[in-house]
């Protein structure tokens, strides 16, 4: 019954298409009215309070900061030109670049949004250019961009193990492996298609060695944000909040060694950065407060208690999960669908045997998939606003394949859990 009401609610909400963080508010009220006698409403003060005042917490707005500088800087822009002399004699070309500079951004932005919406402003003129298929072109930077919240540092792996109190950075080494080999999945996607169909990539370019070795300059960048954010952390020098702020100081020395730095830049950066930062912190607070009122009206111990009485082997039941995370990655915002789920679904699994690191990557993967599956896939309609012409059918069409790509990943995670554990052995 509550969960049926629940659901419900929550559907009509969204199909009415209410803010995310307000439809959480809504329905949590309209559930402790409904299922319970006690005023829980008056607890929305402490619980906004406490969900918004941990310390993890502050990384949030300093990484998508990091990300913001980075675009208003130009730096995504030179990282793409370099990756496509060294990668343009692979199958796809400026496909397997928009990949690989997906990739070496996630390293830095922390975002999935962030990371698509730069990949496309940089990549869709070269893409037109050169007459690739729009199609797989745009299909392949959503997907890419879906790699910024797997490989470290992440932004959803730290709303993970802030909602599961698991350490950030095992969370961020664990996420290494599965990320790269995702990267090289998708790579192999577009060769497969490329070499099956040619007419898929557009006019060959070439590039010559001196050409490429001079590129390299250009890497650098990326390479300087990611040892100071990810090598401060475990060298033990820095906390992932702190190691954050480095971050953004690097990279606004990059941004001055640029010459980028004016009025207008700190604008775009500050504007950008306080709303991404207020939706993610408004979705936390919402949905710590609709968890925290279905904790009090039990649903939590319900359903967990269901799950213990059905029986179910631990295999059963995780497919269940994945199962269940697909259809709603079809309907809700991946960031909410974390939220809201994760308190609850997070300690039946780990009960059962399963490490909440491995789970961890396991639900960013999920999440990955829901953010290029329409209707709410997020990463398709980032592209397509960038982009402003044609169908986002065709970035639909083009993502279909890497869809694919992400649960031959799933299934690898499944069966050789060692891919996402093995880095974990190497720090406390």
């Amino acid at each position: 019954m509550i969960i049926t009401v629940t659901l419900a609610i929550l559907l009509a909400l969204l199909l009415l298409s209410v803010p995310v963080a307000a439809a959480l508010i809504a329905l949590g009220l309209s559930i402790g009215v409904i299922f319970s006698d006690y005023p829980l409403y008056r607890a929305i003060g402490e619980i906004s309070w406490s969900a918004s005042t941990d310390f993890l917490l502050l990384s949030i707005p300093l990484f998508v900061m990091l990300g913001e500088i980075l675009l208003r800087a130009g730096i995504a822009s030179k990282t793409y030109n370099a990756l496509n002399k060294w990668l343009s004699w692979l199958p796809g070309g400026l496909l397997q670049a928009n990949i690989g500079t997906s990739a070496l951004f996630a390293a830095t932005s922390g975002s999935s949004v962030a990371t698509a919406a730069t990949i496309t402003t940089v990549a869709l003129p070269q893409g037109r250019l050169y007459n690739y298929s729009e199609k797989l072109f745009t299909g392949s930077i959503a997907a890419g961009g879906t790699l910024g919240i797997l490989i470290p540092p992440s932004i959803n792996l730290i709303v993970y193990g802030f909602l599961t109190n698991t350490s950030i950075p095992r969370l961020f080494l664990a996420g290494i492996v599965p990320g790269i080999l995702l990267a090289i999945l998708f790579m192999l996607c577009i060769g497969i298609a490329c070499f099956i169909n040619p007419k898929l990539s557009g006019g060959k370019q070439t590039a010559t060695w001196q050409e490429r070795f001079d590129s390299l300059k250009d890497l650098i960048p990326v390479l300087i944000i990611f040892v100071v954010v990810i090598g401060s952390i475990y060298a033990g020098l820095a906390t992932p909040t702190e190691s954050a702020a480095l971050g953004v100081l690097a990279s606004l020395l990059l941004a001055l060694r640029y010459r980028a730095v004016n009025i207008e830049f700190f604008k775009q950066v500050f504007e950008g950065t306080m709303r991404t930062s207020s939706m993610i912190m408004l979705i936390l607070i919402s949905a710590n407060f609709l968890n925290f009122i279905l904790d009090s009206i039990g649903l939590a111990e319900m359903l967990n208690d269901f799950v213990t009485n059905l029986g179910a082997s631990p295999l059963n039941t995780l497919l269940v999960v994945i199962a269940l995370y697909i259809v709603l990655g079809f309907f809700v915002e991946t960031l909410s669908l974390m939220v809201i789920t994760v308190p609850i679904v997070a300690p039946i699994l780990v009960n059962m045997g399963y490490d909440p690191i491995w789970f961890g990557i396991l639900l960013i993967l999920l999440i990955e998939m829901a953010l290029i599956t329409p209707p709410v896939g997020l990463n398709l309609y980032v592209v397509q606003g960038v982009r402003r012409t044609g169908s986002i059918t065709d970035v639909m069409i083009g993502a279909a394949p890497f869809v694919v790509m992400i649960a031959i990943m799933i299934m690898l995670l499944i069966i050789f859990p060692e891919i996402a554990l093995y880095c974990t052995q190497f720090v406390n």
